[in-house]
């Protein structure tokens, strides 16, 4: 059916609007894209890259359609307000564990397919050990696989599209550099993992990607001890050298977070985003 998928998406009344980006990759490499129309344009150069355009490209009905940090606002919201509502959950009747009343987190499926042997199907994280064969064999992919009493086996897929498979290689080199980074404290490949970000690399200079390390590495000193010596020499840059200028503002498609007091006026509502652990089963109409 992927012959038939863009004309399908184009034309549907919610689709065209909610999933821009996934749409234009399908147009532009021919395969559809599993990740969301917001998750899929922080992996990419194209869709983030210029204020004015960037709700072109994403829709604010749903966090999961690329508002600009929603996924942290949901969660911000939730917490914030169990905490608020804590005391009357615990009126409410205990959980029952009823196999009507199951959840859609992949573990207990997973655990039952492993015990049980029923098999179950999905798609699973795993090294890639050439499963994706043109891609590394140390990368961590997502591809379909099942469980059984056998274990989680994974079928080769083999080769992806060469187009598809260069955008796959740019999130992996960033992840290679970004991990050798942190591991060894490598101040350099810590640098040249944010120039190879897709999303970075759009919008910042070389110079502008130096500053904002030093500015991160200052801001997260506490939890990066590996990167003590390079920390003291970003504050003592911060202080002394000429600051680039920076703008002030907080996301092209960013909405605000809900206060307490407004949560309260659909209690209901903010208690299901509360409970939720996936927050975007139901998707609003693209606005």
């Amino acid at each position: 059916m992927t012959g038939k998928l863009l004309e399908a998406f184009e034309s549907h009344p919610e689709y065209s609007k909610t999933e821009k980006v996934r749409i234009d990759m399908l147009r532009r490499f021919g395969y559809y894209s599993t990740e969301s129309n917001g998750h899929l344009s922080e992996y990419v150069p194209w869709y983030r890259k210029r204020l004015d355009q960037i709700t072109d490209w994403v829709d604010l009905g749903s966090w999961i359609n690329g508002e600009t940090g929603g996924y942290l606002r949901v969660c911000t919201e939730g917490r914030n307000w169990f905490k608020e509502d804590f005391p009357n959950w615990m009126k409410e009747p205990a959980y029952r564990y009823d196999e009507k009343e199951r959840g859609q987190e992949h573990g207990s499926y997973i655990i039952e397919a492993l015990e049980t042997g029923r098999t179950y199907r999905g798609h699973f994280n795993t090294i890639n050990n050439g499963i994706i064969s043109n891609l590394p064999t140390d990368a961590v992919i997502e591809a379909p696989g099942y469980v059984d009493r056998n274990g989680i086996n994974m079928p080769v897929v083999g080769d992806l599209p060469l187009g598809c498979a260069a955008v796959c290689q740019v999130s992996i080199s960033v992840q290679r550099l970004a991990v050798e980074a942190a591991v060894n404290g490598d101040d350099l490949l810590l640098r040249q993992a944010f120039m190879m970000d897709p999303l970075v690399g759009a919008v910042c200079t070389p110079p502008e990607i130096w500053q904002m390390v030093d500015d991160m590495l200052i801001a997260q000193g506490q939890w990066l001890p590996q990167y003590k010596d390079s920390i003291n020499q970003a504050k003592k840059r911060q202080q002394n050298e000429k600051r680039l200028p920076t703008k002030d503002f907080k996301g092209a498609a960013r909405l605000k977070t809900k206060s307490i007091e407004e949560m309260k006026k659909s209690r209901d509502e903010a208690s299901k985003n509360a409970r939720e652990a996936d927050k975007a089963i139901e998707r609003p109409a693209g606005k």
